[in-house]
């Protein structure tokens, strides 16, 4: 949802800066490498070490230049199949890194094994709403939408971790708690959308 609602505000920002990074000989596949680098690195060194604040801001920071690729790719007149690839690949793996340090707070740090059930049904999900869509587009259907897309699963796990990193108690649990009810309705919503298109197109 926020991919519809904020695409062309943050364009406007992005945009400018994509052009002149482009300008500067810096490739799209390059900033997609150093942006998702950079998430897993801080996200598996300070979250599993208890500094939930400091790490929300170098995640962020790095999550940041997902935005910038596709910007440079806009002012290069053009993406390509490799960087496309590259671009879902590095999104997964960066996925991957955030929610599996969170989940290793929750675990160890925190020791609440329930909140750590939240945070594996949510790296869980991710990825398989991830894969339902790809598998979708792979046999020619859509399966676009739903509630938690990954800017959405991000904010939200960044802004509970932020937060309580900031001292305001039990926001990781609401974030994670929310994050793992949505994602696995996102799930059904995406197969839902599936299955109505394979139906449309009489497969």
């Amino acid at each position: 949802m926020l991919n519809i609602f904020a695409r062309a505000s943050v364009s406007r920002v992005t945009d400018p800066i994509g052009a002149w990074l482009v300008r500067r000989g810096l490739s799209p596949n390059a900033v997609t490498v150093v942006g998702t680098t950079g998430t897993v690195v801080g996200a598996l060194w300070f979250f599993p070490r208890g500094q939930l604040f400091v790490g929300t801001l170098v995640v962020t920071l790095f999550v940041l230049f997902d935005l910038l690729d596709g910007a440079m790719a806009r002012a290069r007149g053009r993406g390509t199949p490799f960087g496309a690839v590259l671009d879902s690949t590095c999104d997964r793996i960066a996925d991957g890194a955030l929610f599996g340090a969170i989940t290793w707070w929750c675990f160890v740090p925190a020791g609440n094994r329930w909140l750590g059930v939240a945070a594996l049904v949510s790296l869980v999900a991710a990825q398989v709403i991830s894969y339902v869509k790809a598998r979708a587009e792979a046999g020619g259907l859509g399966a676009n939408g739903g509630l938690m897309e990954r800017a959405e699963r991000t904010l939200l796990a960044l802004v509970g971790t932020g937060l309580q990193g900031l001292g305001v108690p039990h926001a990781v649990e609401v974030a994670l708690w929310a994050l793992a009810v949505l994602t696995v309705i996102t799930v059904v919503q995406r197969l839902v959308a599936v299955y109505h298109a394979a139906r449309e197109t009489g497969e």
